[in-house]
């Protein structure tokens, strides 16, 4: 996370929501929902789900030295693989 209540944490994308442009971070950016006792979910109560990040306010980890960095896009035998612009070493997917 570079903005944001969670600025400074780190997690792993869950799940990308293509058409609002949001990611869901595995342990980021947590709220409260209130949940109504239901036969799926006897219990109910306020549970804690992870809200979507726009996708701006996040960015992958170097590799080589555990910063945020920006991604490029090279060319190598053919095939595209991407790089982070900081160190230039390569990232896998």
């Amino acid at each position: 996370m570079i903005a944001g209540k969670d600025k400074g944490k780190e997690g792993t994308v869950s799940k990308v929501l293509n058409a609002k442009n949001r990611v869901i971070v595995k342990g980021v950016n947590m709220i409260k929902k209130h949940q109504k006792a239901s036969q799926t979910n006897p219990q109910g109560g306020i549970i804690d789900i992870e809200a979507p990040i726009h996708a701006s306010n996040v960015m992958l980890i170097d590799p080589s030295n555990n910063e945020p960095t920006r991604l490029g896009v090279r060319v190598e035998d053919g095939h595209k693989v991407r790089f982070a612009k900081k160190s230039g070493e390569t990232i896998d997917k």
